[in-house]
């Protein structure tokens, strides 16, 4: 991970059933990046949401097994979400996916060719081109 990525506070863990989780899953989690902490509040500013979360994870799909899931979340968290927060952001991930996300570092990427966020997954073993689908 970079030096520069934002550590994460979980909160609310004791209330979700993530505090009944073993120690071992309990350290699971992602960073973001200072750039993507500032798009994300942008984003949710724009959308006159600024209370509301954003939703990472990941499905089954894609050109290469699995895909990239990031949504606005609006209104509580699931009962077993994690929820981790990046200064005034919040990030929302349900159990599962954080197996897969654990270790990752979600960034803000803008270039002459394309802007948006960007995955740095430490066990991401091949992507598609598309860039959105992995394997693990």
């Amino acid at each position: 991970m970079t030096a520069a990525a934002t550590r994460p506070k979980e909160v609310g863990s004791e209330s979700h059933a993530a505090s009944a989780v073993d120690p071992i899953a309990k350290a699971l989690s992602i960073e973001v990046s200072p750039k993507a902490v500032e798009a994300i509040r942008k984003q949710l500013a724009k959308r006159g949401t600024p209370e509301s979360s954003l939703r990472v994870g990941i499905r089954g799909g894609g050109c290469s097994g699995f895909s990239y899931v990031i949504e606005f979340h609006d209104g509580e968290p699931r009962t077993r979400d994690r929820v981790f927060q990046f200064d005034d952001v919040r990030v929302v991930i349900d159990p599962k996916s954080l197996i897969y996300l654990n270790g990752s570092l979600l960034d803000w990427e803008q270039t002459l060719m394309r802007q948006g966020f960007k995955f740095v997954n430490p066990h991401e073993k091949t992507s598609c081109g598309c860039g959105h689908s992995f394997t693990v």
